[in-house]
């Protein structure tokens, strides 16, 4: 047997773990991490993987074989910044609902790994616009996305780049307000899925402090009304343009009381009185009810 068909084996089995880890039956998205080569966006090996509750290891070679477990991988090791951990993006895809022909917008999208799976789910009909505020990154991705048709890069501050009308808006980085240009963008129907963390919420975090520090959110806009729903815990890399000092506060303060899984809107006014408020900022907030 060729390197290749085993490589299709070893994806084909990757596949069917991560999205076991991820709770998820979804026969489109693992056939998306079945046929999309992880290798072809992290750069030559070997790799660095961050394996749990340990540094970065090394992989023996640059055998790809290694990439194809539910680990993070490298990609600017002195920063921290890596791609991301399978099984989380594949319950959070799976929360997006990426259909055929649809519009997806990624935020964060890195060297573009997620972005081809997006991509896949989309198919020829479809199109995905990735935006990433590293000039580097976007660089790498636009070079390993080449290939896909359907992906446009653009290099800039995810918060502030205008974008035809999306849905699904699916941001990579942890932000503490929504962007007034995610919710505009959002066509009716459409989902954003957006992590919110505190200062606490990136790098080596406890995992016993993961649940207080970071909260993915699925919002769904329905005309001018936006249905809210926590998702998941997460630890991810700060979003740039989506942070300010006030507004961690604010988020620090918010997750230490509590709530954040009983929120159900996001209201774009000032009209919410407070006991319904679990996160107020400025002209918005996301409410119990």
């Amino acid at each position: 047997m060729d390197a290749q068909a085993e490589l299709r084996i070893v994806r084909a089995a990757y596949a069917k773990q991560v999205l076991a880890a991820a709770s998820v039956d979804d026969a489109r998205l693992a056939q998306a991490f079945a046929v999309i080569p992880r290798e072809d966006f992290l750069g030559p090996g070997p790799w660095l993987v961050r394996r749990w509750m340990r540094d970065y290891v090394s992989t023996p070679d640059a055998d790809p074989v290694y990439l194809y477990t539910d680990d993070l991988v490298a990609l600017v090791p002195e920063r921290g910044v890596n791609n991301g951990q399978p099984s989380l993006h594949a319950h959070l895809i799976h929360q997006a609902l990426p259909a055929v022909g649809g519009h997806v917008v990624h935020v964060g999208t890195g060297t573009g790994y997620y972005t081809a799976i997006l991509a896949h789910l989309v198919g020829p009909s479809g199109r995905v616009t990735g935006i990433e505020y590293d000039g580097s990154l976007a660089a790498r991705a636009r070079a390993s996305l080449a290939p896909y048709a359907n992906v446009a890069v653009i290099e800039g501050d995810g918060t502030q780049v205008p974008f035809d009308p999306a849905d699904v808006i699916y941001v990579n980085a942890g932000c503490t307000q929504p962007a007034a240009r995610w919710l505009d963008g959002l066509a009716d129907g459409g989902r954003l899925i957006m992590p919110m963390t505190s200062d606490l919420g990136f790098g080596g975090i406890a995992p016993e402090r993961l649940a207080s520090a970071g909260a993915v959110f699925r919002i769904e806009r329905r005309a001018a009304n936006y249905l809210a729903q926590w998702i998941s815990p997460v630890a991810i890399f700060p979003c740039a343009g989506g942070r300010d000092e006030a507004s961690e506060r604010a988020l620090a303060e918010a997750f230490a009381r509590g709530g954040w899984q009983k929120v159900t809107r996001l209201y774009r006014d000032q009209d919410v009185p407070d006991e319904r408020c679990w996160l107020r900022g400025s002209e918005w907030c996301l409410a119990y009810h």
